[in-house]
């Protein structure tokens, strides 16, 4: 598949969220999904673009890049927004791993103010559901921190198969001197679709 002829969505919708990717203008909102985030990245995501943001100008800057990376399909950055009271409650990433396949990537943060809800688990499904529906991905795979409990709940929910793990990759977010490592998982078409995830699509 070629990447500019990949037909992108407008939003997604599940069951207590949109899903939509930022666009101009997104920058004064999105400045305060930073602010309030800075520190709750850190033991994770320290290199999160979302970290550097220091002004509202950063923010507005960033957001017209994730739209330009969307726009030429080189990175999809989705905001996931709940319905009830339109709140930002989770940020999913998307990124193309082989076109040929096609594979993907993807990666998530849930807003500080919205941990512990299911808001990730719930977003991550609607935007499998269109990776392996009209984005005809043949295989997903999901990298995070053997540290980060919570995001291998995540993986484990949405169905993710473990696939391996390298070893003390980065200093333990937690444990000062200790090391950590990252887990690899894949979560393949025909699972996706044997598995409890048809039903949110």
């Amino acid at each position: 598949m070629h990447p500019l002829l990949l037909d992108l969505p407008d939003q997604i919708a599940t069951e207590r969220l949109i899903l939509r990717p930022y666009r101009a203008g997104d920058g004064p909102a999105y400045f305060e999904v930073c602010r309030r985030n800075r520190d709750h990245l850190f033991p994770f995501e320290a290199d999160n673009p979302a970290r550097d943001v220091t002004s509202v100008e950063d923010a507005e800057r960033l957001v017209r890049r994730f739209a330009a990376d969307w726009a030429a399909r080189s990175a999809l950055f989705f905001g996931a927004w709940a319905k009830d009271g339109g709140e930002f409650a989770a940020q999913i990433y998307v990124g193309p791993v082989n076109w040929d396949l096609p594979e993907f990537t993807i990666g998530y943060f849930a807003d500080s103010a919205h941990v512990g809800r299911g808001y990730v688990t719930e977003a991550v499904r609607g935007v499998l559901g269109w990776l392996f529906g009209a984005a005809g991905a043949r295989r997903v795979r999901l990298e995070c921190s053997e540290a980060n409990a919570r995001s291998q709940r995540v993986a484990e929910r949405c169905g993710f198969t473990l696939e391996g793990r390298l070893r003390q990759t980065r200093p333990h977010p937690f444990q000062p001197g200790a090391w950590s490592g990252d887990l690899i998982y894949g979560l393949l078409r025909e699972e996706f679709e044997g598995g409890e995830n048809l039903g949110h699509r």
